[in-house]
């Protein structure tokens, strides 16, 4: 394994943008309270781990977030011609910071896309998005208004691209039968398997098009102490710990690496602001684990054997 840690890049889909395999999350911002040179610092250390790719949304840290990002880009202007930046909309929260929202629910208006992206735009001091995603799928979406909203976007030079998050593979198709997405952003890890067998990665690897991966350590629950785990975290934990140790790498490592194995070419958002976790998630680029590695993990998630 290199000693120089580096996440490849690759084409998430076939006229879409070029991603680092492991995208920075940054839905935890908020609660890392770091200053904004924190926040400058924290960014250079994922650049040069070849980490180019950072995940946002308009509600994240109540919707602040996104402008605590935009404080460290004014600080360090140079970085953003480093990175590729996603933010996502589609919901609203009841929140201070939005007075006008009166109830939680889900907005797929033109106007409220459109409103968002700006929005995103004006608080991460940024001119363009490289992605902006429906965050989850709206049951009333006009997916004919949709389309209008992200040509406007598109056309005005505001988003470079478009894609979802968390839809099931009707609600994709329909969307994408009136505009080119480029990514679904879908839960997966050992603990939540449905995405290889519900046919989500099955879609995605038939267009071409790489699912981008949240909750990749199942919300760090995988790591907690084998007495505070349901039966499935303690049969998964023991097989990580034998298969980390054949690797010599710690269990976070192998987790990602087995996600990342899968033919579809995920990438993988992080969640933490501990750069050593987010080394982990690059580490786990340059780890190739053996079929029966893989089957091994599947069938301790599973609690039986292939059939």
């Amino acid at each position: 394994m290199s000693n120089h840690l580096h996440s490849p890049a690759l084409k998430i889909a076939p006229d879409g943008p070029e991603f680092s395999r492991v995208v920075l999350g940054l839905w935890r911002l908020v609660s890392w309270q770091m200053t904004p040179q924190q926040r400058v610092s924290f960014l250079e250390q994922a650049l040069e781990l070849g980490i180019t790719t950072i995940d946002q949304a308009d509600i994240y840290g109540d919707y602040q977030s996104e402008s605590l990002l935009g404080e460290a880009l004014a600080l360090a202007p140079h970085l953003r011609d480093k990175f590729q930046f996603v933010s996502k909309c589609g919901i609203k929260l009841v929140s201070a910071n939005r007075p006008a929202h009166g109830m939680q629910h889900y907005d797929t208006s033109a106007a409220h896309i459109i409103a968002s992206a700006e929005q995103s735009l004006r608080a991460m001091q940024l001119e363009q998005l490289d992605l902006l995603l429906i965050h989850r799928p709206d049951p009333l979406m006009d997916a004919d208004e949709m389309a209008d909203a992200f040509r406007q976007l598109q056309d005005s030079g505001k988003v470079r691209h478009f894609g979802v998050s968390n839809f099931t593979n009707s609600q994709f198709e329909l969307l994408a039968s009136r505009f080119p997405l480029v990514t679904n952003q879908i839960e997966m890890s050992l603990l939540h398997r449905q995405p290889l067998h519900d046919g989500t990665l099955d879609l995605l690897q038939r267009l071409r098009i790489a699912p981008m991966i949240w909750s990749a350590l199942g919300g760090g629950s995988l790591f907690m102490p084998l007495h505070e785990q349901n039966e499935q975290g303690r049969r998964i934990s023991k097989v990580l710990a034998k298969i980390a140790d054949e690797h010599a790498v710690s269990t976070p490592v192998i987790a990602i690496a087995w996600i990342l194995q899968h033919p579809s070419r995920p990438l993988v958002l992080t969640g933490s602001g501990r750069i050593a976790a987010v080394k982990e998630a690059v580490q786990a680029t340059n780890i190739k684990l053996s079929r029966e590695q893989w089957f091994a993990l599947w069938c301790a998630s599973a609690g039986k054997n292939v059939d």
